[in-house]
């Protein structure tokens, strides 16, 4: 039977009270901050009065290198939440809140899809609960105080050209990258070059996701470094009287959101970082709830283990303290044979032929990209499952060489049908996964504190996507040197790169190796903790496509959201 829209299925969906969701998980309605009656927010005190209760086995859901159109991994962590209550166990799941860019851009909302979906699935791409307007809003607050600081005499002597605090928009909006600031008239500001990124890009999401309570939170809004001055100082947001009123702004945000899938299973929702330009997860708090909730937490890092499941190790993990049980790496046939090299993936566009056909040697190329990523999540010391999220088209013995390759590196690939049919779906799956979470896991870091800058990003480079070596250019260098003088460096570091290919050139697929991997410059968020590296031409504010996705997202007569997917 062929399969209704995602939205047709949302919206005929059976959601519980919201509060009824939270009682099964030994919360009360005082510990919620109910937005209506299937979403709320959870009262970070939870996590005193929970203290003393077990903390649940930890599972982070990644992928393969993605093609365009993504491998189901937010649909994988959804159907597998469901798929472990199917099996009398008592889970929960954490990830992400879309950003707008993506929802009207190419991608479509991230809510999962088919029968492993949250919900409601309108509130959930849409608005939600206003996190990501109140990020933008304390954002901009600080690019206000800046100009405004400038304007007025510009007492700390800030060096216009230092400044690297861009304002930002959840609206992917390539017009506004580069725009000049302050013209009209002297009561206009002071003229200079200025920049927009997408709001998920921002510093205050990561903030938010890594901060572990609201002192916490506006201890890191004061480090943000936003410039220098004419001495080469580091100017903060601390600097500027700005801290405190952009930790106003967010106090309603640190709260995790709660809501549910389609089958009531536990879902907090909490912060957007991009992994290809952030560190990709969503909130530390969010699953520290979870986790003495339920006796088992899903959570998704973005795109492939080379990104958001290295950050999550490397950057979440470090700074949290929580250490994951197991990881699973979900894998498709279609994007197996791209990787062996046949047919090319193309978002909004049909698959080719040759990507439907069966081509079993295809499939046993492209699993050298499985395989480098199956060796990541092993560097970390982290037991592993394959998913393999099935589609229409895959044949036995396309499955069976999948199943074939991992088995022979001591790997278990089940099938997971998810989509099509929900928790029961990934009942194997979910097996699977129970039985890696007992085995035992001796999780450590990719590296330590204390070596130098160059080596942290050299060994991600060459230990987690295969680079032979790093070139840094001249800039790179006098910034590692500069950070190093102002003590930044012994912060992880997250760098920004491609996620369409283990390397930085995005045309490189398959395990690519013998490369240099060109760092051209590396900055510090202070405030969040890490600094990042960049890699390539990464863009921090995307353009939309020539047909956006928003073109088909409309409202009925009775006010019915459609469209959306």
């Amino acid at each position: 039977m062929p399969v209704p829209s995602d939205i047709d299925i949302a919206q005929a969906a059976t959601l519980q009270p919201i509060v009824e969701i939270a009682q099964a998980m030994g919360l009360s309605e005082d510990d919620l901050e109910l937005y209506g009656r299937h979403k709320a927010k959870v009262h970070l005190d939870v996590l005193e009065r929970l203290a003393s209760r077990p903390t649940g086995k930890y599972i982070d859901v990644t992928a393969i290198t993605p093609t365009p159109l993504g491998e189901g991994k937010t649909t994988t962590t959804v159907g597998l939440g469901m798929g472990l209550n199917a099996i009398g166990k008592r889970a929960a799941i954490t990830i992400r809140q879309p950003s707008l860019g993506p929802v009207f851009g190419l991608k479509g909302g991230a809510a999962g899809g088919g029968y492993s979906q949250v919900v409601p699935m309108e509130d959930f791409n849409l608005h939600f609960t206003g996190d990501i307007h109140a990020i933008g809003a304390a954002h901009n607050l600080l690019s206000a105080f800046i100009d405004n600081h400038l304007h007025h005499g510009n007492k700390r002597n800030i060096a216009p050209h230092t400044i690297t605090w861009n304002r930002v928009l959840d609206i992917s909006d390539r017009a506004l990258r580069n725009v000049v600031l302050g013209l009209g008239g002297k009561i206009d500001g002071v003229p200079r070059e200025g920049h927009f990124d997408i709001t998920v890009a921002s510093e205050v999401m990561a903030i938010l996701a890594l901060t572990t309570s609201l002192s916490d939170l506006r201890e890191r809004l004061g480090r943000i470094i936003i410039g220098s001055d004419t001495d080469g100082n580091p100017v903060t947001a601390e600097d500027l009287g700005c801290a405190g009123a952009m930790a106003v702004l967010l106090k309603d945000a640190i709260m995790p959101n709660l809501v549910q899938t389609v089958e009531n299973t536990p879902a907090f929702v909490h912060c957007g970082p991009f992994a290809n330009i952030a560190h990709g997860n969503s909130s530390v708090l969010a699953d520290q709830i979870a986790l003495k909730c339920t006796d088992y937490v899903v959570t998704e890092s973005g795109f492939g283990a080379d990104m958001g499941m290295e950050k999550f190790m490397d950057i979440k993990c470090r700074s949290s303290g929580l250490r994951p049980d197991v990881v699973v790496i979900v894998a498709t046939v279609r994007a197996l044979k791209m990787h062996g090299g046949v047919g090319r993936i193309v978002a909004g566009k049909p698959l080719s032929d040759e990507l439907l056909q069966e081509n079993v040697p295809a499939v046993e190329a492209g699993c050298q990209n499985l395989l480098k990523q199956i060796e990541n999540v092993r560097a970390f010391g982290v037991p592993a499952v394959v998913c393999i999220n099935s589609f229409p088209t895959d044949t036995a013995d396309e499955v069976t060489a999948i199943q074939r390759i991992c088995a022979e590196v001591g790997i278990v690939a089940p099938t997971s049908n998810h989509w099509a049919e929900g928790g029961k779906g990934a009942t194997d799956l979910a097996l699977a996964v129970v039985q890696a979470a007992e085995e035992k896991s001796e999780f450590n870091l990719l590296y330590e504190d204390q070596i130098p800058i160059e080596d942290k990003v050299t060994a991600v480079a060459t230990k987690i996507y295969g680079a032979a070596q790093v070139e840094f250019s001249a800039k790179a260098k006098k910034s590692m040197v500069q950070l190093t003088e102002q003590g930044f460096a012994h912060l992880p570091v997250c760098i920004a790169k491609t996620h369409l290919s283990l390397s930085h050139d995005p045309k490189l697929l398959g395990r690519p190796t013998g490369f240099t991997f060109p760092v051209r410059d590396i900055k510090v968020s202070a405030g969040a903790g890490f600094l990042y590296a960049l890699a390539g031409d990464i863009r921090t504010m995307p353009g939309l496509p020539s047909k956006p996705a928003g073109e088909r997202v409309d409202l009925t007569g009775d006010g019915r959201v459609i469209g959306l997917f």
